[in-house]
């Protein structure tokens, strides 16, 4: 069968979406890439948490999706809208890579032991809280631009570190360049971060059956628990929310990664799922932080894997009732 995948253009989301179109070549499926500009791309030097609009890295591509100018789009999940529009939906989530963020600074030091004042580059107010938060001195600022940009900025002397996902520098093979993990506790992460999101139009069976044996059970639980937890929220994938979803008892990084290095593709091996067992337990941390860093409030519990909603939505309240609303009211004023 012939299946035309939705991306967009820079490297790390070609290096996505070419993983998904070895795995269903391996089905005997001819694969075709179609790269798709979408709002953000054309906005290089916007803040995106100026810009006002939701899924500004996904609007175009599901508009050729719904139009049936592609079968299926690859998404980075924490890009998606907890709402698909109607006659979309995800069709299947692969296996996990690492969640984590990562600081990569000039002369490979630590973030304890960044000067004060240090220019910190990142994307995301959830970072740039949770930053000030950890280092009230530094300076964290915005920062644009794929990968590469990012790290020619940092070598300019631009910035003095920046803060990144591990899973786009493990997929683009530059894990050496990084500095420093940081723990979920210290930094919890995007929602969603690490997974992808193959969509399809609901209701079309035949590539539907195809992307089937890319979802990885566990993974899609946990990342449900966490856009639960945003939907409850009204957040969207910039506002200062964060949320990491795990098997109980191994919060850390319990997904293996998609990694480079196989004989049979430099985009990594032929995916096979892990099974979710009936009695495992997901355990959901959720984390809303004043934009200045001066509030910081957590919480976290462990519930069935079979009910994720219902996880994320309690954890949501907790939040709420610790304060988080007038933190996101606050963060929208600013």
């Amino acid at each position: 069968m012939r299946i035309i995948i939705g991306t967009r253009g820079s490297k790390l989301a070609l290096w996505q979406a070419g993983w998904v179109q070895d795995q269903l070549a391996a089905q005997g499926h001819e694969v075709e890439i179609k790269v798709i500009k979408t709002t953000g791309d054309k906005l290089p030097n916007e803040s995106l948490t100026q810009s006002g609009t939701k899924g500004l890295f996904i609007k175009e591509i599901e508009e050729a999706l719904a139009a049936k100018e592609i079968d299926l789009a690859v998404h980075s999940l924490k890009d998606l809208p907890t709402e698909q529009p109607p006659g979309l939906g995800v069709a299947a989530v692969p296996s996990r890579a690492d969640a984590r963020d990562v600081l990569i600074s000039s002369g490979a030091k630590p973030l304890c032991a960044l000067p004060s004042g240090s220019r910190v580059g990142t994307g995301s107010l959830r970072r740039q809280s949770q930053l000030r938060a950890l280092r009230r001195d530094l300076e964290a600022v915005p920062v644009r631009g794929n990968v590469d940009t990012r790290l020619r900025k940092l070598e300019r002397g631009e910035y003095d570190a920046l803060v990144l996902a591990a899973a786009g520098l493990d997929r683009l093979g530059l894990s050496e360049r990084v500095t420093q993990y940081f723990s979920v506790s210290e930094m919890c992460p995007a929602v969603g971060q690490g997974a992808l999101a193959i969509e399809t139009r609901t209701g079309d069976e035949r590539i539907e059956q195809a992307v089937m044996p890319l979802d990885d059970p566990r993974t899609r639980a946990a990342v449900r628990a966490e856009r639960a937890l945003l939907r409850c929220l009204g957040g969207g994938c910039q506002a200062p929310i964060a949320a990491h979803a795990s098997r109980a008892g191994s919060h850390a990084c319990p997904f293996a990664p998609l990694r480079a290095g196989s004989e049979r593709s430099e985009r990594g091996t032929v995916f096979v799922p892990w099974d979710l067992r009936a009695d495992e337990k997901l355990e959901l941390l959720g984390v809303v932080a004043a934009l200045d860093g001066s509030r910081v409030v957590r919480a976290a519990a462990a519930a069935p894997a079979d009910d994720p909603e219902g996880l994320g939505a309690m954890v949501a309240q907790e939040l709420l009732k610790q304060g988080a609303r007038e933190i996101l009211r606050s963060a929208q004023t600013q």
